[in-house]
């Protein structure tokens, strides 16, 4: 097989770096081996380099080719499934999730100045409310987040207030988190590829992983070559699991959809995110959108729920986008492109061990751009030899999916269904 190239996604005809990454052939060693080449693996191997390892990292296609590639950019404050880590470890998940909540943007923040990353880092994220209903939650979650001393980076934006923040009708309050934010997230994940690759990370690109083992002399086959090294991680959603059982189950492919507009340099440029905002609604199955650094509008959401990509992506969310804004309906479509993220059943990101030298950590139901940088330092500290958070993740029960690899996808249609008809309620 040979590396697939980028979907013709703004972000791949926008990225800075084009380096092509040559094909593992043969055999080489390595402190530690990480397995894919999106913003889990990426950011592991960098934060594993700056500890003085010797890294290979493989990627079956290019740097950034799935999720961390193609995403909507949201830099979101937290992780998902944060209720559940409270519920299931108590007082000790309530710390875990107050320590982490901005660790993965700190981490972005320090790489993009140490390292000169252009990505359009811009500050300023808002959850909108899409039912009136939704706002006493929108008014209790930030009465705790004031609580856990926030007070001075969030704060909550009633229905009449809506009109100085959003150019849309749509939506009956939210809440604004300025500590939060978007950028372009391919050329962070390449910017980082660049990072680890000055610092002695050797990264191979259409090198497909096809089989591994972490026990006492872990390895890693390739289609053409292998890695042997101290320790095994894998980085990311990769669904086939390699055959390990402690991954069957976990989590569930599902589509999104991107589509961006031509630069709006009308007036409707001014009234649609004065504020420059990236924005998500509260509902399950949502909508997100953000304006890129040349003003365009990125409109996204998951637009089917039977995880088939849509005969034309722009047909189903060109209508969306004009419901929200209907400022936008002459604006030009110019790029339209899927992907596919991970769903865990309880949302929880997936962080463990599954035997010596062996981790994994995958899974961020939509978070990913904050989530795989704390659960890359997470990782790098276990094998670094502290692994205090490490072992918190690893107590979290996750429900496995019996069947999932035959009837996953038919699972997750009567789930995104179940949760688009509680929306409209």
């Amino acid at each position: 097989m040979t590396a697939q190239d980028y979907t013709r996604s703004y972000y791949a005809a926008t990225a800075n770096d084009q380096t092509r990454y040559p094909a593992l052939e043969g055999t080489v060693k390595a402190d530690v081996c990480v397995i894919g080449g999106g913003f889990s693996g990426v950011a592991t191997a960098l934060t594993l380099a700056e500890r003085g390892r010797s890294v290979v990292l493989l990627e079956a296609n290019r740097i950034g080719w799935g999720a961390s590639g193609r995403n909507g950019g949201q830099m979101i404050g937290g992780i998902s499934g944060e209720e559940t880590i409270k519920r299931q470890l108590g007082a000790a998940g309530a710390k875990l999730v107050r320590d982490i909540r901005y660790r993965g943007h700190e981490i972005i923040e320090e790489r993009v100045a140490k390292y000169g990353i252009a990505c359009d880092l811009q500050s300023g994220w808002m959850e909108v409310a899409a039912r009136p209903r939704h706002m006493d939650h929108v008014r209790a979650y930030v009465e705790g987040r004031i609580k856990d001393g926030d007070g001075d980076q969030i704060e909550v934006v009633e229905s009449h207030q809506m009109p100085q923040v959003l150019g849309t009708q749509s939506y009956y309050g939210g809440y604004i988190d300025r500590r939060s934010g978007h950028l372009h997230p391919l050329n962070l994940c390449r910017g980082e590829a660049q990072a680890a690759a000055s610092l002695g990370v050797k990264i191979f690109e259409d090198t497909r992983a096809v089989n591994l083992s972490g026990g006492a002399k872990p390895w890693v086959r390739t289609e053409r070559g292998r890695v042997e090294a101290e320790t095994v991680v894998i980085g990311g959603e990769l669904f086939n699991g390699f055959g390990q059982p402690g991954l069957k189950g976990l989590m569930l492919p599902a589509g999104s959809y991107i589509i961006a507009t031509e630069p709006l340099t009308g007036p409707e440029a001014a009234t649609v995110d004065p504020q420059n905002l990236a924005v998500a609604d509260s509902n399950v199955v949502l909508d997100y959108f953000r304006m890129s650094a040349d003003r365009r509008m990125l409109f996204g959401g998951r637009c089917n729920y039977t995880n088939r990509d849509p005969a034309d992506i722009a047909a189903v969310m060109h209508p969306r986008m004009v419901e929200v804004f209907p400022q936008l309906k002459n604006a030009r479509v110019e790029f339209k492109w899927g992907g596919t993220i991970a769903i865990v059943v309880n949302r929880v990101p997936a962080i463990g061990r599954l035997s010596p030298n062996l981790y994994y950590l995958q899974g961020y139901s939509g978070h990913g751009v904050n989530a795989t940088h704390i659960a890359s330092e997470i990782v790098s500290d276990a094998i670094c030899g502290t692994s205090e958070t490490f072992d918190l993740f690893a107590r979290i029960k996750h429900v496995r999916l019996p069947l999932s690899d035959q009837f996953g996808n038919y699972m997750l249609a009567l789930g995104m269904l179940y949760y688009r008809i509680r929306d409209l309620m």
